[in-house]
Parts: structure tokens; sequence; C-alpha cells
């Protein structure tokens, strides 16, 4: 059995560069340190629907937006239990992939997957020929746009593209370790639930998570026999028609900070944050093709998270436990069964290239490149 460990909040400082959670501007932790108001109050209305208008300007969408406390989990099994009657085709191609299906199976829902090894992308034609090889037609196609485990950006524009050619089966896209650092068209592509949570690529304290969601889903919600309570389109979406508020208890402090990072990101748009996303991709990627290798498919990698191929077999966690110590910087292991052969490095949220820079010279200097 696990044993108390005392938490005394004497820790030294640490600079993250994980897949989450991120680093997290000062001014916007202490936005949270203001005096406890009711979630019934006006002030409330006030700064709830800031957050969710704010978010909308952001992404550029028109959809509604629904900002719950919970992680990005919460969406898979509510977008599961709102939108998938019968069945779901979801292609694995990584961790949370896997786990995008394992959820819906538990919801006792049919899930048929497209599996790919770790490293390969989703391939639009494979989503084409699996809806249309399907007699029953499925109720949503669920899918991870960024894979957090193996480093791939699976092309979510063009497989909206061709589930959008089925008006009856609903996409649903699992974006947490990427939306607000790689910009995608949610509506140009049909994209009808989008989700995330905010100690990723928008840079803000884990325990919100976020969803976009069309007209399209919001409706077959309506027709659904039974849908999620905590996260469900209608109750989530009415009350806040209503009372511009959320239908449960929502963690203020968090929504505080997210209003002040959300001004940050609407100051500096979506288009720019993708392009400063796209650059630290771009150094990582070059940095690791020239020390160690890439993990992902060629032409498939993520704009927020490298997964570096362990060609020299330094010892990773060696490394990462040198470089915390004497840099006070963290990077991530490979994840699960690539542990080792693989590591990670999250560039997102509040990075820039000179961040990322200084830990690829501590990752040299440590690993003696």
């Amino acid at each position: 059995m696990t044993e108390k460990r005392e938490y005394t909040g004497e820790y030294p400082d640490k600079t993250l560069y994980l897949p989450g959670p991120t680093e997290v501007r000062e001014d916007v932790i202490e936005a949270m340190a203001q005096p406890t108001f009711g979630h019934r109050m006006d002030r409330m209305t006030d700064l709830y629907t800031t957050i969710v208008e704010d978010t909308k300007a952001f992404l550029g969408t028109d959809n509604d937006v629904i900002v719950l406390t919970a992680s990005g989990t919460e969406f898979w099994e509510a977008t599961t239990l709102n939108l998938v009657e019968d069945r779901m085709l979801v292609p694995t191609s990584g961790a949370f992939s896997g786990r995008q299906a394992n959820v819906a199976e538990r919801l006792g829902k049919a899930v048929d997957r497209i599996e790919y090894e770790w490293g390969q992308a989703v391939k639009p034609e494979d989503v084409r020929e699996a809806l249309e090889a399907s007699d029953e037609g499925y109720d949503a196609v669920g899918m991870v746009m960024n894979e957090t485990s193996t480093g791939v950006r699976n092309p979510v524009e063009a497989i909206g593209d061709v589930v959008a050619e089925y008006p009856d089966t609903r996409f649903v896209v699992d974006a947490i370790s990427c939306l607000g650092g790689d910009y995608v068209d949610i509506e140009g592509h049909g994209i009808d639930a989008i989700f995330t949570s905010t100690q990723k690529a928008f840079g803000m304290p884990p325990g919100l998570a976020v969803c976009v969601v069309s007209d399209d889903a919001y409706q077959q919600e309506l027709e659904q026999d039974d849908a999620s309570w905590y996260g469900g389109f209608q109750r989530c979406l009415d009350y806040y028609d209503r009372r511009g508020q959320t239908h449960s208890t929502p963690a203020i402090p968090l929504m505080l900070a997210y209003r002040k990072q959300m001004k940050y990101m609407l100051d500096e748009s979506h288009e720019a944050r993708d392009a400063r996303h796209r650059e630290m991709a771009e150094y990582t990627r070059e940095w690791a093709r020239d020390h160690f290798g890439l993990f992902p498919e060629e032409g498939y990698e993520s704009q927020t998270v490298t997964c570096i191929e362990n060609t020299r077999g330094i010892d990773v966690a060696a490394t990462i436990e040198t470089v915390s110590e004497e840099y006070d910087m963290v990077f991530s292991d490979g994840y699960g069964d690539i542990g080792g052969e693989t590591f990670r490095i999250g560039h997102m949220g509040e990075h820039t290239v000179e961040s990322i820079r200084a830990l690829t010279d501590a990752i040299e200097d440590v690993a003696d490149l």
C-alpha cells in the first residue's frame, strides 16, 4: 500500500518541457489568488461568458464552446455518450487513440479499429475504405489529432473532409496536446466536437477541459436515448444560454487564470501562435536529426511534441534526472513500451525557440553529444 508522503512546498522550481503540463506565466498563476465568490453571482456570468466568447474568437469558430472543470478525459466519455448510439470507428496509432477506443468499449459501444503501428499516421484513404465497407454505418469517427505518445500529427483536416461525405456520422477529435499551438479550421473540415485540456498548448494550469461543439453534434445528442450528465452538450449549452454560467460548481480560480491567459492568446492571435509553435517544432526536429533520429513517420511530425528516437543508446532516465538536477529543466521519457527507446520534448504554450535551445544545450552537455 502506498504510504503518505507529506507535501511541504519546499521543492526547487523546474522549467517544464513535458508533453503537459507546461509553463504558466507568473501573472496567470497570480490571477487565481482572488477572494472567493459565488458561482451563481453576476460576477461569475461576467467571468464565464468572457472565457467562452474569447475562446470562440481565438479559435475563429462560431460553434459552441464548453469549458468544464475536468481533464480532457471527460470529453472522451462525454462525446461518446452524447454522439454514439451503437457503433464508432476509431483509428488507433498510439497509446491515446487506443485509450479513446477503450473508453468507448467500456461504455458499451461497438468499436471498430483501424490499427497502425506506433509512429505511423492515420491515412484518410483507410478511413474512407472503412466507412464504405460498413453495412451498419457509424454514429461517429473518433480520432486523436496529436498522438502524444509517438509525436505523430494526424491529418485531421483531410480525414474530416472524408467523414463529411457521410452526413449521419459525426467527427470527434481529441486535440488535447495541440489545440492552441497547432492551427485547425474546425468548421472548414467538418469537425463536430474537438476538445483539449488547458495545461497543454493553452499554457494554463491543469484542471479545465474545453470542447467545441457543432450544431449537428448538439442535434444528434437530442436524438439520443441517453447522454452524459456532466458533459452533456444540451445540459451545458442550454444552461449557458439561460444563465451564462456552468450547470455545476466550477473551479473559479482556474477560470480566472484562463481569462488572463486567453487575453495573451488573443493578443498574439491563433495564426501567430501557430507560427511560433511551428518554429519551435522545426528547430527541435533539426536538432533531433543531428544527434538522434525522429520516431514519427516522416511528414507527420507533431507541432507541439517531438518524439525522438534514441539511436545513440543513451541512458534516457539518467539523462532526464541529471538535466533536472543540474539545470532545473524537465523533459519526458518515451511512453509505455517505447520508454528508453525514445524521449519526448514538449515545445508548446509559452515556450520559444530560445527556451527550447536552452534545454537541448543542457541535454548535449549531460549526454556528452
